[in-house]
């Protein structure tokens, strides 16, 4: 008698759950809903980022497919740029999602697979109801950081991107002088330098050289100046801040060979 009852109880579980998966794009989302296998999925679009449009949808699907009022309802969507403020937002309305690393997912190899928004939705209700039921490797769930967690990264985060643009304004600097054969004594000074800059031949430089030259050298001073504000601002919480993560971070910098971009990350 146990036994059935026990078997009996994890079906009626499994069908009073709605699973729903999301293919996310720039304009507009695809929402796939269904009950496990066996029954058709049933699709919807919507504008993309629709919060109120996504909750009525929600609510729609569970009066088609005869759920109750309040069934458990597990979602997933793909990593991607819609970061993870939407898995916070589903959170937050008690729905249990799911955030999939889409690298990790099986996948066939013998052959080409479509592409499409549909084609994606059933593929990811599928792996979604399997996930539920039991199944460890069909994918890979990324752990979702909080709105607090993710907010510290963004002091670092905007210091590699800096780097990389200051970079490419002093190679784009570096290309035109010496494509024109024009002698710089000292890039830092570069504006009090311009009525001596000469080219190749020793005459003037053309005042379109200059004036490029000239913006080149603003963009990468103005870069500096970025680069100079967040290396400060990141100092100071090492100095100063209390948390507990930035204490972390003291002690790994007091360590041999490790400075403070390591420390930080």
């Amino acid at each position: 008698m146990t036994t059935p009852s026990t078997s009996n109880g994890q079906e009626n579980t499994t069908e009073a759950t709605l699973f729903v998966a999301f293919a996310l794009s720039e304009k507009t989302w695809k929402l796939g809903f269904t009950t496990g296998a066996g029954q058709k999925p049933r699709e919807r679009g919507m504008t993309a980022r629709h919060q109120e449009r996504m909750l009525d949808a929600i609510a729609q699907a569970q009066r088609r497919l005869g759920l109750p009022e309040t069934p458990p309802v597990v979602r997933c969507y793909e990593a991607g740029r819609e970061g993870f403020w939407l898995h916070r937002f589903l959170l937050a309305h008690g729905i249990t999602n799911h955030v999939v690393d889409s690298s990790a997912i099986e996948v066939r190899r013998r052959q080409r697979r479509a592409k499409s928004d549909g084609l994606d939705v059933r593929k990811w209700l599928s792996l979604l109801s399997r996930s539920h039921g039991g199944e460890r490797q069909v994918w890979h769930v990324v752990n979702a950081p909080s709105g607090e967690a993710e907010a510290q990264r963004h002091l670092h985060r905007d210091l590699e991107p800096l780097k990389q643009e200051r970079g490419d304004t002093t190679r784009r600097s570096q290309g035109v002088r010496r494509s024109q054969g024009v002698r710089v004594t000292t890039r830092s000074h570069l504006p009090e330098q311009r009525d001596a800059l000469r080219l190749w031949d020793g005459s003037p430089i053309p005042p379109g050289l200059r004036r490029r030259l000239l913006r080149v050298y603003a963009q990468h001073m103005f870069l500096s100046q970025q680069m100079a504000a967040v290396e400060a601002a990141r100092r100071a919480q090492l100095q100063t801040s209390p948390e507990a993560r930035i204490e972390q971070g003291r002690q790994f910098m007091q360590r041999k060979g490790l400075g403070i971009n390591g420390a930080w990350v």
